[in-house]
């Protein structure tokens, strides 16, 4: 099993599906899972029962996700914010950290309102303080971290790729 970790708009989701592709493995959304259970977005809910209550069903899918016996999950970039999250990702998955400065976040995720963190008068300012926050739990749960900067997707998954071959997890 494989894990993207990382803020939001660092890339899990698409990186995610296609080293799914690449590695012929499933592709788990980790956040998809969780609107499925919740029937409805993550976002109403977060709107309607508050984070704490989100970040219940989330540890319970990423429980459910880690069982799977192969595969890829894109998970939600507050997935770290549990230690029993960082724990059950790091002890039945390779963890990979796709790492992007707030800056480059900002300018991919500007124009975006389907993230309920980042809707707020100043976005740029709430992805520079979610990376200081998170960056050491992406560290602490990461077997691998990978700076995404600029690079193509597909360059993305070929250095995924090359890092979990040379450490024999391929």
């Amino acid at each position: 099993m494989i894990s993207l970790v990382g803020l939001p708009g660092s890339g899990k989701s698409t990186v995610g599906r296609q080293l799914a592709r690449r590695l012929q493995l499933p592709f788990f959304d980790a956040d998809q899972a969780i609107e499925q259970r919740l029937g409805c977005s993550i976002r109403a809910y977060f709107e309607r029962d508050g984070e704490e209550s989100f970040r219940d069903v989330e540890e319970s899918v990423l429980a459910d996700l880690t069982e799977q016996p192969s595969g890829v999950i894109s998970t939600g970039g507050g997935a770290v914010l549990r230690a029993a999250n960082r724990r059950r990702l790091r002890e039945r998955s390779q963890v990979v950290y796709l790492n992007s400065s707030p800056d480059e976040l900002f300018r991919r995720l500007r124009h975006d309102v389907n993230r309920p963190l980042l809707q707020v008068a100043d976005p740029r300012g709430r992805l520079r303080d979610l990376h200081a926050l998170r960056d050491p739990l992406y560290r602490e749960t990461a077997h691998f971290i990978v700076d995404t900067g600029r690079p193509s997707v597909a360059t993305l998954v070929n250095m995924i790729v090359m890092q979990l071959e040379l450490a024999g997890t391929l």
